[in-house]
């Protein structure tokens, strides 16, 4: 299933921003990066069609997408999984789920930390390249990797590469979540319905 060329679309909401690449026979013909603390689901796909016209491209031209699977803001992973899903699904094309993790590491073995909530870290174990463990929270650190730069680049080369590695099908992104969401059911009981 390998494809050491493809024309991939890669894009990320999970964190307070939009980011889109696109990669077109291994250049990066068109980028985007906007900081955006709300209006990812109502900005993407306009961002996402403004690439493809920058390229020069049209939708049936991907042969991939790869997006941007967290951890990060919840209903930021959300937006672009789901995004990515339908559309892999739409044009009959794989997505590669890239983790903010993937992104900001730098050496085979290490422990890479991002920012999180509430003075805390995201943590994750890498060993010869791949993930150790499972991610997880930590109490915040000076060593956090932030601002992370050239996320669209960063995503779509990653992406790219384990397109390329890949030997058979693709499993669907899956959002990566390190806790549990923090949303409660509400406390009141719901109304008497009269009939």
């Amino acid at each position: 299933m390998g494809s050491s060329d493809p024309t991939l679309l890669a894009f990320d909401t999970s964190g307070p921003h939009i980011a889109g690449a696109v990669l077109h026979r291994g250049e990066l013909v068109a980028e985007c990066f906007e900081p955006m603390k709300r209006g990812q689901a109502e900005n993407l796909m306009p961002m996402l069609e403004g690439l493809l016209t920058k390229a020069g491209l049209v939708w049936g031209d991907l042969t991939a997408l790869g997006v941007g699977i967290g951890p990060g803001n919840f209903t930021g992973i959300r937006i672009s999984v789901a995004a990515a899903r339908g559309l892999a699904l739409g044009l009959g094309i794989p997505a590669i789920g890239v983790s903010t993790f993937e992104l900001a590491r730098s050496g085979e073995s290490e422990t890479v930390l991002l920012p999180a909530p509430r003075d805390m870290a995201y943590a994750q174990d890498f060993a010869r390249g791949a993930p150790s463990g499972p991610p997880r929270l930590v109490p915040r650190t000076a060593e956090l990797r932030e601002p992370l730069p050239n996320i669209p680049l960063r995503l779509a080369t990653r992406a790219a590469a384990l397109l390329a590695q890949a030997s058979g099908p693709l499993p669907r992104p899956a959002p990566l979540y390190v806790r549990a969401p923090d949303a409660a059911p509400a406390r009141d009981a719901p109304p008497e319905i009269v009939g």
